[in-house]
């Protein structure tokens, strides 16, 4: 970014000007390393704190790491997310067209993030010689989706912005599989947070109904206003989420609190399982 030029430059932490190429790229590719960093951060701190953590395959990991990552962006779309849709008075009166400082921060941050999650899903894939359909594809339609806004500066944001607030699910699922993992899921925090994951699925397959309401209702404007092909993937990516990830998550979440097994590495239960208390099993206490 050319830091000579001064309508660039930000007067507050929003004020940037966000129809130059190079303050649109330098946020994605903020947003890229802050995530990373809170992915390597994640590492080095479990390394040093927890027993558990130590215990595991390069791929466990790789996998607690990205769960942490994925939570923290959790808290960033839920502050985002529900200010568009319960507070701010631009996205109440224009859920088309209505943009904000705010809102372009927000969501070129997202865009690195997701960027982050495609390369490292794909690299985990390729060394680890896995493949999860699901996740591929959500996290790629999330990527190209935001991309749009990139490419496209009179797209509104009101809709990429409910697309984050989808992943409100993100914090508990990963203080879930975390405390799964460290041999705590027989306590009553991790049944508790169980529960509230399971609501918060709920809650996402309302909010896509809301967004599907936003967009039949003024269909001709957000097509219109997105261009038919980031429309396209909008509308691939809401109902996919809409007929299959949601309802499929939701039913895996579900059923774990009944049987909380991790499904990720089922191999690896066992083998922890000799030496500590796993998922609710009592052998001997576990340290975390």
């Amino acid at each position: 970014m050319d830091l000579a030029n001064e309508d660039a430059m930000p007067n507050t932490m929003f004020d940037w000007d966000y129809l130059l190429w190079e303050v649109r790229l330098f946020l994605v590719v903020l947003g890229f390393f802050f995530y990373l960093g809170v992915f390597l951060l994640s590492h080095l701190l479990s390394s040093w704190i927890s027993v558990t953590y130590r215990t595991f395959s390069s791929k466990e990991k790789v996998f607690w790491n990205i769960k942490v990552t994925r939570g923290v962006f959790g808290l960033q779309s839920w502050v985002s997310g529900l200010w568009a849709l319960l507070i701010d008075p631009v996205f109440q009166a224009d859920k088309v067209y209505s943009q904000q400082k705010w809102s372009w921060f927000t969501c070129l941050i997202a865009s690195g993030f997701f960027l982050l999650e495609n390369v490292a899903v794909h690299l985990s894939n390729f060394i680890f010689k896995t493949f999860d359909a699901f996740v591929v594809v959500h996290h790629f339609l999330a990527f190209v989706g935001l991309l749009g806004l990139i490419l496209n500066t009179k797209s509104g944001h009101y809709l990429p912005l409910m697309g984050m607030l989808l992943e409100m699910s993100t914090p508990t699922t990963c203080i879930s599989w975390l405390l799964l993992k460290a041999g705590y899921s027989h306590t009553i925090f991790w049944k508790a947070n169980q529960w509230l994951m399971i609501h918060l699925f709920h809650c996402r397959m309302m909010l896509t109904y809301h967004m599907w309401w936003v967009c039949i209702s003024n269909w001709n404007d957000v097509v219109e206003n997105l261009g038919l092909l980031y429309f396209i993937v909008l509308f691939l990516g809401l109902a996919s989420v809409s007929i299959i990830l949601n309802p499929y998550w939701t039913y895996k979440k579900t059923m774990q609190v009944v049987s909380p097994t991790d499904r990720n590495f089922p191999h690896a239960e066992v083998k922890n399982g000799q030496s500590g208390k796993l998922n609710g099993e009592t052998i001997q206490k576990k340290r975390i």
